[in-house]
C-alpha cells in the first residue's frame, strides 16, 4: 500500500548480532509514520484474538487433566480404567530389615580333649590310652552342645598336644565362653564321672587393673562352681556311683583360664572291656550339654581385672 510503513517479518531474533531461532521481529519503516496509529490498532486487535484463542486452549487442557474418572453405568459391563499414580506422588517403601543382634551372654564352649601327641595320658587294658579315648568323648560332646545352640571350639582334633597355655588361650580369646577339659582316669569306680574345679584362693589385694596369667581363674571360681554343680548333677543322674557334688583339685588347664572352667574325669581306662568305657560316651555328652544349658542363665561376667603381668605368655 502506498504510504503505509513497510513490515518485514522474520521468525528469528537478533541479540548482540546473534540471531536466535523461534522468535519474531517486526521492522518498521519510519518514513510511513503518518499511518502508525492504524497499524498499531490493527496489531492490538490481532493480539487480543490470539490471546483469547490461547486461553481457551489452556482451559480445555486443564479440564481434561483434572476431570474425575467417569463411573461406568451399572450393568453396562464396562471396566473402569485403572487409576494412575501421579508422577510426584510419594512411594512408600518398607523399612530395611535390620540384622538380628548377636546374642549376649554364654555362646561358646571351648572343649579340651586332654593330653595328645607323645603325651598319651593314662594307659589301661586292651591298649586303651587316655589321649585317644578322650577324642571320642569330645566329638560326641561337641554334637550334643551344638544341639543346645552353642558354638564349640576344640583345642585339638587330632593327635597333637597343645601346651597348657595354648589351651587356656583359646578360651581367653573368646567373649562369652566356658572351658571344659575332658580326662579319663586310671582309678576310680568304673562307670562313674566326676567334675573338678580349681581350689579356692584369695584374690590378690594389690590389684592394679591386671592379674598374673597363672591366677586367671581366681575371679571366675564362683561361676566355675555353678557350672560344675550343674554338670555334676546331670552326670549323677546317668551314672550310678558318681558323686552328687563337685570336687576341687589343682588341674593345670584350669589355672590359667579366664572363664568359667571345669574338668570332667571319667572312670576308667582300667575297665575289663573297652566297650564298657565307650558305652558311657552318649551319657557323658548329654550330661555336659544339659549342664551347660542349665548354667547359661547364671552366666554374668564378673567385674575383674584383665590378664597381665610377666607370667603371661
Amino acid at each position: 500500500m502506498q504510504g503505509a510503513p513497510e513490515l518485514k517479518g522474520s521468525n528469528s531474533r537478533a541479540r548482540g548480532g546473534i540471531t536466535e531461532p523461534g522468535s519474531f521481529v517486526i521492522l518498521l519503516d519510519v518514513r510511513s509514520l503518518p499511518s502508525l496509529p492504524k497499524i498499531l490498532a490493527t496489531g492490538i486487535f490481532a493480539g487480543a484474538i490470539f490471546a483469547a484463542a490461547l486461553s481457551g486452549t489452556t482451559q480445555q487442557s486443564r479440564s481434561a487433566t483434572s476431570s474425575p474418572p467417569v463411573k461406568p453405568a451399572q450393568g453396562s459391563g464396562a471396566t473402569p480404567a485403572p487409576a494412575t499414580t501421579p508422577a510426584n506422588a510419594a512411594i512408600q517403601t518398607p523399612a530395611p530389615t535390620q540384622p538380628a543382634p548377636a546374642r549376649a551372654g554364654l555362646n561358646i564352649v571351648v572343649l579340651d580333649p586332654a593330653h595328645g601327641g607323645t603325651d598319651e595320658g593314662a594307659h589301661g587294658t586292651e591298649g586303651i590310652t587316655e589321649s585317644n579315648e578322650v577324642l571320642e568323648f569330645a566329638a560326641a560332646t561337641r554334637k550334643a552342645l551344638e544341639a543346645q545352640g552353642f558354638q564349640v571350639i576344640l583345642t585339638r582334633e587330632g593327635n597333637d598336644n597343645p601346651s597348657f597355655d595354648d589351651r587356656s588361650a583359646r578360651a581367653n580369646a573368646q567373649r562369652g565362653s566356658v572351658f571344659i577339659t575332658l580326662h579319663i582316669a586310671s582309678t576310680g569306680l568304673p562307670g562313674t564321672a566326676r567334675v573338678y574345679i580349681e581350689p579356692e584362693a584369695p584374690i590378690p589385694a594389690n590389684i592394679t587393673g591386671l592379674i598374673p596369667w597363672d591366677q586367671a581363674q581366681l575371679p571366675f571360681l564362683s561361676l566355675s562352681r555353678k557350672l560344675g554343680d550343674q554338670v555334676q548333677q546331670e552326670l549323677a543322674k546317668r551314672f550310678k556311683g558318681s558323686p552328687d557334688t563337685l570336687q576341687t583339685a589343682p588341674v593345670r588347664q584350669l589355672r590359667t583360664t579366664a572363664a568359667p572352667a571345669i574338668a570332667v574325669e571319667i572312670s576308667s581306662v582300667s575297665v575289663q572291656n573297652r566297650a564298657d568305657l565307650e558305652s558311657m560316651v552318649p551319657g557323658v555328652a548329654d550330661a555336659i550339654a544339659r549342664g551347660v544349658a542349665a548354667f547359661r542363665p547364671s552366666y554374668v561376667l564378673p567385674s575383674s581385672p584383665v590378664l597381665g603381668g610377666s607370667a603371661q605368655p
